[in-house]
């Protein structure tokens, strides 16, 4: 039978049943997982002179040993083994713990190696390995020893023999999969010689150039999975293909009370392009807090209406909706277009009329949250639908919307206000086209934001006071505690008793946390919106896009424990309207990461640059606060670290695919590849 790289791990000499369902905790079944189980590090076990030794650090030194070896016991199953070691012209100490069978291979005036970690202060060795010169001179790792994600009975020793049996049997197995001209570009080394030199490096160099051949071709092979789905998703001419009138569009924009900013105007190019097609748009929107995104969507629901189709909106909250529908109403005052509002409080008898007149095709935009998807709520011929803060809906919720369309599949655009980094951008949307919207409309007031310590909070309450004086309103937000909303909410009371006392005699102070209902939510935000509130202590629960034009300061109480995304967004909810703004961050940070995140939100507003430092300084799996997020796993590629070789892969994807399709004999490795992870891809 011929050998294969999907054969069972079992089929090398030593591999039993036990030794199989240890290996399968570490996800190694295949010969293939075997071979791409890469060391996550390694550790110089190079030999060092004494004047190389650094304090706390591990290190391999030779030497002659120069007392006889002692084995002490102390307690239970303790011990130790000392003994003497001169190198070159110091003598230092080794020890080694509870290893008392060692004794029986060292010497006095033997030559050994001993790699361990270097106490300075106690001129000694607290030993890890113990070698013969000869047997230093021949281990294949006398330089680096790779150090591999394990499990309980699986040693290092027993799976590094593995993998050299495994590359004695089937390395020859290991294909290129990378076009040659990707190759000669990078100078890359082949593929075969990555994979080993991963496992067995002869020098750091010879790593390094396998870790860059390595992380090329995953992202690469990635990019063109993406691009390649993307490709395949255009050429079913299954959306609804929106055909609008140019000339009206235009003279519609020309009735918008102010001028859109060129960013606007780019994206409305951008997504009215994708409605032309056949094909179904499939875009997201980022837009910085404010930058405009509702009056792009509005745009582009004229132009679905134009042409004869339904549109529609849908928001995560209620106040969400209501502020949508009255803005976009405001805007389409004096049009036919009709324009109706759908929430769960909407009445029986309002409900029961609005959808007939919805599936007569009498409603021409259906603004709404969650009540959309209900089994009921039917469309005439629904050509676009906007969710905004997608992140909120799930992917079920999301698609139970997009499938309301009878004859042919709606377009999608998702909006988002939280701005994703372009390398999540890239690995998590890369199936889906994105716009960004960086630029801020006229005249919009910069925030000015601020960082003092906790003992400067009377300052703080004292420009607080100001501020409400003048008319304005003021948000407070808590701290984040921990996991439980309950303790959050506890948290939350206190502060509010505080300001109630401090200001309740003059002004209205209010509360809002996750522990409260919908309803007493809405009905907070609402007294908040109105100025019957003038100060909201709050949680984070406080919503994206929540329009309160007049509140100009915001505190957060210890900033140091959000991110910098999540800063950005509370952060947000002032500097809405004509006055100026401030944001207080209030933060005794105790860390270097707190403090460089309090003293890059005080420098930037941008929040792109934001979200990238937030990932910088986070990482991917805290990003998202969670390893569910979607991020792909890599073996070797870091997609946040190797930001620059990511963007250079999927150029490189982008460019080759189009020869690659019509020359698929070419690249027999790259598409037998692509059939494995995605299908029939063979032309």
């Amino acid at each position: 039978m011929a050998r294969s790289l999907h054969d069972p791990v079992t089929v090398l000499k030593g591999v039993g049943g036990k030794k199989a369902e240890l290996l399968d905790k570490v996800g190694i079944r295949t010969i293939e997982d075997l071979l791409y189980h890469f060391p996550f590090r390694y550790e110089d076990v190079s030999v060092k002179s004494a004047s190389e030794l650094v304090d706390n650090t591990k290190a391999s030194v030779k030497g002659i040993v120069a007392t006889e070896p002692v084995v002490q016991y102390f307690g239970k199953n303790r011990n130790r083994l000392t003994f003497k070691l001169a190198l070159d012209y110091e003598v230092i100490q080794v020890i080694f713990f509870n290893q008392p069978y060692l004794k029986k291979n060292i010497a006095a005036n033997q030559e050994i190696v001993v790699y361990g970690k270097y106490e300075a202060a106690k001129q000694q060795i607290v030993g890890i390995k113990l070698f013969s010169n000869q047997q230093h001179v021949d281990d294949k790792d006398k330089d680096f020893e790779a150090i591999y994600h394990l499990t309980q009975g699986l040693s290092t020793k027993y799976l590094t023999e593995l993998i050299h049996l495994g590359l004695e049997a089937y390395e020859d197995l290991i294909l290129e999969v990378l076009p040659e001209e990707l190759q000669e570009r990078y100078h890359l080394v082949d593929h075969k010689r990555a994979v080993h030199q991963m496992h067995f490096p002869d020098t750091e160099e010879d790593n390094r150039q396998a870790r860059r051949q390595l992380k090329y071709q995953e992202l690469f092979l990635y990019a063109m999975k993406l691009q390649w789905q993307k490709l395949q998703k255009r050429r079913i001419a299954n959306g609804a293909q929106i055909l609008y009138d140019n000339h009206h569009l235009r003279d519609f924009i020309q009735t918008i009370p102010f001028e859109l900013t060129d960013g606007q105007k780019a994206v409305v190019n951008e997504i009215c392009a994708d409605l032309r097609q056949p094909f179904q748009m499939n875009r997201l929107l980022q837009g910085d807090v404010g930058s405009g995104k509702t009056v792009v969507a509005m745009i582009c629901f004229v132009a679905a209406i134009d042409a004869g189709f339904q549109g529609a909106l849908m928001v995560p909250t209620e106040i969400l909706a209501e502020q949508h529908y009255k803005s976009i109403s405001e805007f389409f005052e004096g049009t036919p277009y009709r324009v109706a509002l759908l929430t769960g409080s909407t009445k029986t008898k309002a409900r029961r009329e609005m959808l007939a007149d919805l599936i007569n095709g009498d409603i021409d935009l259906l603004i709404g949250t969650h009540a959309l998807i209900q089994d009921d709520v039917l469309f005439a011929d629904l050509g676009l639908v906007v969710i905004d803060e997608q992140h909120r809906f799930g992917v079920n919720q999301r698609s139970k919307l997009v499938a309301k369309g009878e004859h042919a599949a709606p377009n999608v655009l998702y909006m988002t206000a939280t701005p994703i980094p372009r390398t999540l951008e890239i690995t998590i949307m890369g199936d889906m086209d994105v716009s960004k919207l960086k630029e801020m409309p006229k005249g919009r007031i910069p925030i000015e934001t601020s960082w003092v310590r906790h003992n400067k909070q009377d300052q703080v309450d004292q420009l607080m006071w100001r501020e409400v004086r003048n008319g304005r309103q003021v948000y407070i937000i808590c701290p984040l505690i921990g996991e439980s909303e309950a303790l959050e909410a506890k948290n939350a009371e206190a502060i509010y008793e505080t300001y109630e006392a401090q200001f309740g005699s003059q002004f209205n102070v209010g509360l809002l946390h996750g522990q409260m209902s919908a309803d007493e939510k809405d009905s907070v935000m609402a007294a908040y919106k109105n100025n019957d509130i003038q100060i909201l202590v709050s949680t984070t629960v406080i919503e994206v896009g929540v329009n309160v034009p007049n509140a100009t300061f915001m505190v957060i109480l210890d900033a140091d424990r959000f991110g910098l995304a999540q800063l950005h967004q509370l952060r947000g909810r002032v500097g809405r309207g004509q006055y100026a703004s401030y944001c207080v961050l209030v933060a005794d940070p105790r860390t270097d990461n707190g403090k460089k995140r309090m003293q890059i939100m005080v420098a930037s507003t941008d929040g792109f640059y934001l979200s990238q430092q937030d990932l910088e300084l986070r990482g991917a799996g805290d990003y998202f606060g969670t390893r569910q997020s979607g991020l792909p796993e890599f073996k070797v590629a870091d997609p946040v670290e190797d930001g620059v070789i990511l963007e250079l892969a999927r150029e490189d994807a982008m460019h080759f695919l189009p020869y690659f399709e019509g020359n698929q004999i070419q690249y027999p490795n790259l598409v037998d590849w692509l059939a494995d992870h995605m299908g029939n891809m063979h032309a």
